[in-house]
């Protein structure tokens, strides 16, 4: 038996312990397929369409954490965000996951309702259309903003992930996988977390941020408004700068283009700051929250490449962003421009 075999078997176990009345009469693989995540659509012999999500990586309770925050943000963002996340599906009162386990594998699902998607992005904005990205992004932040206190409580943190990556420094695992790089993954945290305390983050708010914001990942309107969002793997609690790197890749010169490689370049862009005055008009920056786009970046690369990156992505494209990361990402990273951001921003 194959282990896409299996991943079938999990989910459809899945939904019959979610609702065994209503038969799956189909179920078809639609991941994105460059990352280890799963995402099956399943028909329901009543015509219904349901999206379900397998993820086996991390644990399960963050799991849970993340897709009930996610969902509590959902049911609660007003006009004109109320549609624009796709809401998991409860079981009574509550949240419905599914943890599969057995010698080899833990697993776990949850189900979503469909997203309807409109308008994406082309591959290179124009300037008008990278203003009102601008604009667009602002909003939804201070929407999220609006309702922070009556989401569920949530327990990860920067800190936390970086912590996590030098334990696993001290592995069997770690050092072989890291083998060469340790000396250089503990001096990039140490400075992260001095930067840290420079510029006193730690009295940010924190807001839901999904991180991952390739034109891929959503939609817009006739009127060129946000419209839905979908792909959530990495979304966390945390500050908005978080978000920004991803934004600064889709106004590029060179466009979004899907392509794995994550230079810094993007951010000191003329175009990136058409996109960041804009954001500014709305919800305005401070001093230190540019200055943190440097940090942002830094910590996107330690965790989402370097420890996370045989998860998040297929082993071909892992491992080359790994070895981009230590020879090219972090040793270029001070070519960040701060002061160029904050002039233009009358900062």
């Amino acid at each position: 038996m194959t282990r896409t075999l299996n991943f079938n078997e999990i989910v459809l176990e899945a939904w019959s312990h979610y609702d065994d009345s209503r038969k799956v009469v189909s179920i078809n693989d639609i991941s994105a397929r460059v990352s280890t995540n799963h995402v099956f659509k399943l028909k329901l012999e009543t015509g219904t369409v349901v999206i379900g999500k397998l993820s086996y990586f991390g644990t399960y309770a963050n799991f849970m954490e993340d897709h009930a925050l996610i969902n509590s943000l959902a049911i609660n963002l007003s006009d004109p965000y109320d549609q624009f996340i796709s809401r998991s599906l409860t079981k009574g009162s509550e949240l419905f996951t599914y943890r599969y386990k057995d010698s080899v594998l833990d697993a776990w699902v949850v189900f979503y309702n469909p997203i309807k998607i409109k308008k994406r992005l082309p591959k290179i904005l124009d300037q008008s259309q990278i203003k009102n990205l601008g604009r667009e992004v602002a909003k939804f932040h201070k929407a999220c903003f609006q309702i922070k206190n009556i989401l569920p409580p949530w327990s990860k943190t920067l800190k936390m992930d970086l912590d996590h990556l030098l334990r696993i420094t001290e592995t069997e695992d770690g050092q072989y996988e890291h083998r060469g790089n340790i000396d250089t993954i503990k001096h990039q945290i140490d400075i992260f977390n001095k930067n840290m305390d420079i510029l006193e983050t730690d009295h940010w708010p924190s807001i839901p941020v999904f991180v991952d914001w390739n034109i891929g990942n959503f939609s817009l309107d006739k009127d060129n408004r946000f419209y839905s969002r979908w792909d959530y793997d990495w979304f966390r609690m945390s500050s908005r700068i978080m978000d920004f790197y991803f934004f600064s890749r889709v106004c590029s010169t060179i466009g979004d283009r899907e392509e794995f490689s994550y230079l810094i370049d993007p951010v000191n862009e003329d175009r990136f700051i058409l996109f960041l005055k804009e954001y500014h008009k709305i919800y305005p920056l401070t001093r230190n929250e540019v200055l943190f786009i440097k940090e942002a970046y830094r910590f996107f690369i330690l965790n989402y490449v370097i420890k996370d990156g045989r998860y998040f992505f297929h082993e071909i494209y892992a491992t080359k962003l790994q070895r981009e990361a230590y020879e090219i990402y972090l040793p270029q990273i001070d070519q960040f421009d701060g002061d160029k951001l904050l002039r233009a921003l009358d900062l």
